[in-house]
């Protein structure tokens, strides 16, 4: 049996408080709009959709959204290809259902934080087509082109996120363009100062329609030296950044949230820290990667190491502890099912659900909701590649079987890692499809949603969802959810995650078992005896023995009487 043994911690109050913001006990709630509601039948989610169901988040104590993209949209990676910054895809409504959702949703409280994806357009955007057209035109050096090698191949051998070569060429210029992503996504040049004035004018134009903020997308990558090969945080990046501030965001009370593929903790208050006038906290992914092949990535899967796991989530909370702000997540559009993912999606699904989302919202930071999480929604574990839609795995499964992987063995990693099994549409209910959609969704209906979603959920008083709304309060009314500084417990323990928060003289111990089996650790004395149970997963405590029982994946949060 193990001891519960701690890591030395500054004094409690050794670090400064921040100047509060309205986003510090705020929950962030990530819409993906084609599968959360879809309001005319056509299968595909929308803004009207959205807006009817805003007593959802409501009830949840949701502060703010973060909207995937709804721009003007070929739909090639679903939105992530936009067209037209100032317009809005026909399939999800008008420029006026927009305006209804910021006005509706602001009446219950709840800010609209749209994602800005301005690393690339669309190859469809019409500073593309003209790009494309003419070296001549202006537009033209809004891209990042180059002349073909001396053989009149690609000027090198860059490979895309999304599969192929990262240059296209365009016999109208006789160039190559570059596109980290895919040929329908061209990288923009930040490099040209008039495509930024663009971009800058474009983000006050959507501020002034009443927005609360903007989540950056790959925003690590606009800084890029592509001749260098120097793609994430490139030299330029926090110049860029820096100006992006001065002259959109400066003067605003506004919430902006980087995300980064490549951002650590030697960069990470770059980005975020006080007197940088960049942003307000970033998206990092270190603790997910600790679940991908280091050289396979991530249609590699290796098993979860909770020790790598912790040793990851807990290198940010040193690193925010006094400076900075931590965006906090385990799920979104790109990333599996989390309850699939890092728990059990079976027997313990439920108490799983509970664990995780205790984790998380306990922690110091900006906690992110993805759709269905609060209902503990799975992975939906398609059986054949023509079950998915999602560029990335469909382009890396032609990739790999060309390569000689056998069907079976991309499918099972798929089937762990996809980013469609967060996009499988939202089950709100036992009606056909979910009641997502009245006709046939883009995408299959996750087969289990008789059985799991959100009027189910409701129905029982210490459901999965009332639990979140338990953590969502906590850090609306306590000042150590909020503010306190965290001290990781256990931190070698391959069974255990815990944690401490602290605040002037009080505390919260946080114990969660991420096995499947029952875990027994002696509790130093400092911790037994009677205590407040904050949150908990099977039965609320009143003390804390000599030695702590977890049941197979259960979690408690508790303030020790002593503190």
């Amino acid at each position: 049996m193990t001891d519960v043994t701690t890591a030395p911690r500054p004094a409690p109050d050794a670090a400064p408080e921040p100047t509060e913001r309205w986003w510090h006990r705020a929950t962030g709630y990530q819409v993906y709009p084609r599968s959360f509601a879809d309001s005319d039948g056509d299968g595909m989610g929308d803004i009207p959709g959205i807006i009817s169901r805003l007593g959802h988040l409501s009830d949840l104590g949701i502060g703010f959204i973060w909207l995937s993209p709804v721009y003007a949209s070929p739909m090639i990676d679903n939105g992530y290809d936009i067209s037209d910054y100032r317009d809005i895809a026909p399939e999800f409504g008008t420029l006026d259902d927009m305006d209804q959702l910021i006005a509706s949703a602001r009446e219950r409280g709840i800010g609209i934080v749209m994602d800005l994806v301005v690393n690339h357009s669309s190859a469809l955007h019409d500073w593309f087509k003209a790009a494309r057209a003419s070296r001549d035109c202006p537009e033209h050096g809004y891209y990042i082109w180059r002349d073909p090698a001396a053989d009149g191949g690609p000027p090198d051998d860059a490979r895309a996120a999304f599969g192929g070569p990262a240059w296209t060429f365009v016999p109208e210029v006789g160039q190559y363009y570059f596109h980290y992503f895919s040929p329908a996504q061209p990288d923009l040049n930040w490099q040209n100062r008039a495509l930024r004035a663009e971009i800058y004018e474009m983000m006050r134009w959507w501020l002034d329609r009443g927005i609360a903020g903007f989540r950056m997308d790959v925003i690590s990558l606009i800084g890029k030296d592509v001749d260098a090969r120097i793609y994430e945080e490139g030299p330029d990046l926090h110049r860029f950044l820096q100006e992006m501030h001065r002259e959109v965001l400066s003067g605003r009370d506004v919430l902006t949230i980087g995300e980064s593929w490549s951002v650590s903790t030697e960069t990470g208050l770059l980005y975020c820290g006080r007197d940088r006038d960049e942003l307000d906290m970033v998206f990092e992914f270190s603790h997910i990667r600790e679940g991908w092949h280091p050289e396979l990535g991530k249609f590699a899967p290796k098993p979860f190491d909770l020790v790598a796991f912790k040793r990851a989530l807990f290198a940010w909370q040193d690193l925010t502890s006094e400076d900075g702000w931590h965006a906090l997540f385990l799920s979104n559009h790109d990333l599996p099912r989390q309850v699939s993912f890092y728990a059990d999606d079976g027997a313990h699904r439920c108490v799983a659900a509970k664990t995780l989302a205790t984790v998380l919202h306990l922690l110091k930071g900006t906690p992110f909701v993805y759709q269905g999480e609060e209902i503990g929604m799975t992975n939906a574990r398609f059986e054949r590649i023509d079950q998915y839609r999602d560029l990335e795995t469909l382009n890396h499964f032609e990739e790999q079987i060309a390569q000689g992987v056998e069907p079976e063995v991309f499918l099972a990693g798929a089937n762990r890692n996809s980013r469609d099994h967060s996009r499988t549409p939202m089950q709100w209910s036992a009606a056909p499809q979910g009641g997502f959609t009245t006709g046939t969704p883009w995408i299959e209906t996750n087969p289990n949603f008789t059985e799991i979603n959100v009027e189910a959920d409701l129905a029982h008083p210490e459901s999965i969802f009332a639990h979140y709304r338990r953590l969502i309060r906590l850090r609306q009314e306590n000042e150590i959810v909020a503010f306190g500084q965290t001290t990781q417990l256990m931190p070698d323990d391959p069974e255990i995650l815990a944690f401490e928060r602290r605040l002037g003289g009080d505390r919260i111990v946080v114990f969660a078992n991420f096995s499947d089996r029952v875990q027994t650790r002696a509790l130093p004395a400092e911790l037994t005896g009677p205590v407040h149970c904050l949150a908990w997963t099977h039965a609320e405590r009143e003390a804390l023995a000599g030695d702590l029982v977890l049941a197979p994946f259960e979690s408690i949060a508790c303030r020790p009487a002593a503190a």
